[in-house]
């Protein structure tokens, strides 16, 4: 393996989202956080984090086709049908997925995209690092948000 092998994209979940945009994504790109996959099944991953990111002060959107109302917060189908600006798309969908939501991201604007724990997909980082945002892949922001003190 050459150093251009090695420093051609993320090789180790350690490189998926180093500890400083970790820190900017949570602190200061802002506090509207769309969490796609998130409905009212209690018994999904995303209900509760979606509750940790209310605790810390985040405002979260949820988007999933049922569109339900989560944690007193109205739903929307997709990305595109939220009518107000979204700071974070924090994925919750499968990695086959992922991608087409990193895209939608990009294209309402918002500041980061962040996939959850398992989630996976390398060409969508590299088109939706390009295109200027901030990414993390396979981490969760309710273990990240209390490990900043």
């Amino acid at each position: 393996m050459n150093a251009e092998t090695v420093n051609a994209g993320p090789a180790a979940a350690d490189d998926y989202g180093d500890a400083e945009t970790i820190r900017r994504i949570l602190t200061s790109t802002g506090d509207t956080w769309a969490v796609v996959g998130l409905s009212e099944n209690q018994a999904r991953a995303a209900y509760g984090v979606a509750r940790v990111l209310q605790r810390f002060g985040k405002r979260i959107v949820p988007v999933h086709p049922r569109a339900g109302t989560v944690h007193g917060e109205r739903g929307y189908a997709t990305l595109a049908d939220i009518p107000f600006p979204v700071d974070v798309v924090d994925v919750f969908v499968n990695a086959d997925l992922a991608g087409r939501v990193a895209d939608e991201a990009v294209a309402i604007g918002a500041k980061a995209v962040w996939f959850q724990l398992g989630v996976i997909d390398e060409k969508a980082w590299e088109r939706t690092r390009a295109a200027g945002l901030d990414m993390v892949m396979d981490r969760c922001p309710a273990i990240e948000i209390p490990a900043l003190g």
